[in-house]
């Protein structure tokens, strides 16, 4: 004879089910119709309530044994972290910003800053800390930024782009909020985190690769100087030519670069290389000198800075120095996390290493 007993869903609607006398009843694992708890967690992952929170905070204070226990409880619970009630607990949020002081042009438009938010990705992944973007390239949109980041809504903040004139390391310093620099910047405040490339030496390198290949009159298209990044590449284009300076000032953008190239080709014709503080400002320099009849290396030889993807694509593919961008998002990442946790770093300025890609521009 069946035997009926009743099973209550999750719904709440109630089916009844027989089984037959002869019939093995086998158990299987039924998760708990309430929603699972931390303390649930962590006592089907046999560690103590405190290790299971470390995990979910992202926590490298937890051995790697224990942090597969408690993410295989969470999976195996269907467990989901109340977020409301963690913030309230911990005053979190489990949100940082970047934030850059840049147009929409220029984000959207440019390799680099995808270079970087790529980096920066692969580095929040593995943590639980939820990413979100602003541009902050005029007084309003600063404005609109600053009320947002001091006002509890993020833990901390990645700042890119920076120009002379910003406030935001300043405003963010005062108010006690988390944050690292993209780049180094002008006067560094003892408290300050940052990441950068050396740009110095890799402008150096590239003049100096130019020097070796023959090239006299070497100008250069420098990017703008209200950013530590434009004068520290003009630095190292200084350090190398030692007097006799060709220097035009672009904006980092193609067409920057080819009304800079122009410029440079009226007050000194006879030039034989350039150095560009971008790819991009390369690319447009060398549309320039192509306008002007000049071929590149024949006439002219061309060395870029970043190894962007266009300087696979201009014709000949371009010379250029290697900066490792989505290693300095990533970096710029890990510093911010380790501000938010408290965590000892070993070293609050980060300098990554330059070379030289040679192609066939030089």
């Amino acid at each position: 004879m069946d035997q009926p007993y009743s099973v209550r869903t999750r719904t709440g609607q109630t089916h009844d089910v027989r089984l037959e006398n002869n019939a093995p009843m086998t158990r299987q694992p039924v998760r708990s119709a309430g929603r699972p708890t931390l303390d649930a967690v962590a006592a089907r992952a046999g560690v103590g309530r405190g290790t299971a929170s470390r995990v979910l905070n992202g926590s490298s204070q937890v051995s790697p044994q224990a942090k597969a226990a408690v993410e295989a409880a969470i999976v195996e619970l269907g467990y989901v972290p109340n977020r409301a009630a963690r913030s309230l607990v911990t005053q979190r949020t489990d949100s940082v910003a970047l934030v850059v002081s840049e147009s929409q042009e220029r984000l959207f438009g440019e390799p680099f800053f995808a270079g970087v938010l790529r980096g920066i990705n692969s580095a929040l992944m593995e943590t639980p800390l939820q990413l979100w973007l602003a541009m902050a390239a005029s007084p309003e949109q600063r404005e609109r930024v600053v009320n947002h980041l001091t006002g509890h809504h993020v833990d901390g903040v990645l700042l890119l782009s920076l120009h002379d004139e910003d406030p935001l390391p300043g405003i963010l310093r005062d108010r006690g909020m988390p944050f690292v620099l993209g780049g180094r910047p002008v006067d560094p405040h003892p408290e300050d985190f940052f990441v950068d490339v050396d740009n110095v030496s890799g402008a150096r390198q590239a003049v100096e690769f130019l020097q070796a290949n023959g090239a006299s009159r070497i100008a250069t298209v420098a990017g703008p100087q209200d950013m530590e990044v434009g004068r520290g590449r003009l630095a190292g284009y200084r350090a190398a030519v030692r007097g006799g300076e060709l220097i035009e000032v672009g904006d980092f953008s193609e067409e920057g670069g080819a009304s800079a190239m122009r410029a440079l080709l009226d007050r000194e014709p006879g030039l034989d290389a350039v150095f560009a503080a971008s790819d991009l400002m390369a690319s447009g320099a060398m549309r320039a000198l192509r306008d002007a009849g000049r071929l590149v290396p024949q006439d002219v030889q061309v060395v870029g800075f970043e190894d962007a993807p266009v300087a696979r694509q201009t014709q000949p593919p371009l010379t250029t120095v290697h900066q490792p961008v989505e290693d300095m998002g990533r970096r710029m990442a890990e510093l911010l996390v380790s501000r938010i946790r408290r965590e000892p770093v070993e070293n609050s300025h980060v300098l990554l290493d330059t070379h030289l890609v040679r192609r066939g521009t030089a």
